[in-house]
């Protein structure tokens, strides 16, 4: 692939506003800057370097972000900043989309991706695909909160009471696993049982913690193969 088109498929800009980088020497390549924008390389694994930064190829783009409060999921943010604004321009560029939505005041694990399968994949309901939050409760857990948690609580808008899997962390805390992701779920499942949601992080999707990732909060890193083929499944 032509170092312009590659440039193009990551993010960079245009092919001609990437053939104006690769001139004005801000592109090295194992160390050696290239100054001619048709020159040829395999992009499978390979290292480059824009002004200084390092980049490897990556045909798609799949991320885990650490997301802080105050920060909307949507790509047009009405209210808030975007969760865009704490990644790379070039991400954005690449048309990445979240997984699913946090609320702005929830915080936690974020999936994003321009690989449109596997978002679907994975924001499909049919996949059952079981995402596990802390709730911080305005209230004291009670034995009775956790008894219809599991049997199931009434939505207005929804035909069916909603189940989660619940365990009590401390007074004010329990964990709850969903696989439906409704609107607000947890947060209106809480109040249908007769409490009040404070806060909400999400820790788990599927098998992928944010505690094996160990990411700061507003952090993001790269899901490795091995973890995107874990989420696939």
């Amino acid at each position: 692939m032509s170092l312009d088109k590659l440039l193009q498929s990551q993010g960079f800009g245009t092919r001609r506003e990437c053939q104006s980088i690769i001139a004005g020497g801000a592109v090295s390549v194992g160390g050696e800057p290239v100054a001619y924008h048709d020159a040829a390389f395999d992009p499978e694994g390979l290292e480059f370097a824009v002004s200084g930064e390092p980049w490897s190829y990556r045909a798609r783009l799949y991320i885990a972000l650490d997301k802080p409060a105050g920060y909307e999921c949507s790509r047009k943010p009405s209210h808030h900043p975007g969760v865009m604004t704490l990644l790379p321009p070039q991400f954005l560029a690449r048309d990445v989309q979240a997984v699913g939505r946090l609320d702005h005041d929830t915080t936690g694990l974020l999936l994003l991706s321009d690989d449109g399968a596997f978002i679907h994949a994975l924001s499909s309901p049919k996949r059952h695909v079981p995402k596990v939050y802390v709730a911080t409760t305005a209230d004291p857990v009670t034995d009775e909160l956790l008894t219809q948690l599991r049997h199931g609580v009434k939505l207005h808008d929804e035909p069916k009471p909603l189940t989660a899997e619940v365990r009590q962390l401390d007074t004010h805390s329990l964990e709850v696993v969903v696989e439906q992701g409704k609107y607000h779920q947890v947060k209106r499942m809480l109040a249908a049982a007769g409490n009040h949601c404070a806060a909400l992080r999400r820790t788990a999707i599927g098998g992928l913690t944010l505690a094996a990732l160990g990411l700061a909060e507003g952090k993001w890193c790269y899901l490795e193969p091995a973890q995107v083929a874990q989420l696939r499944a």
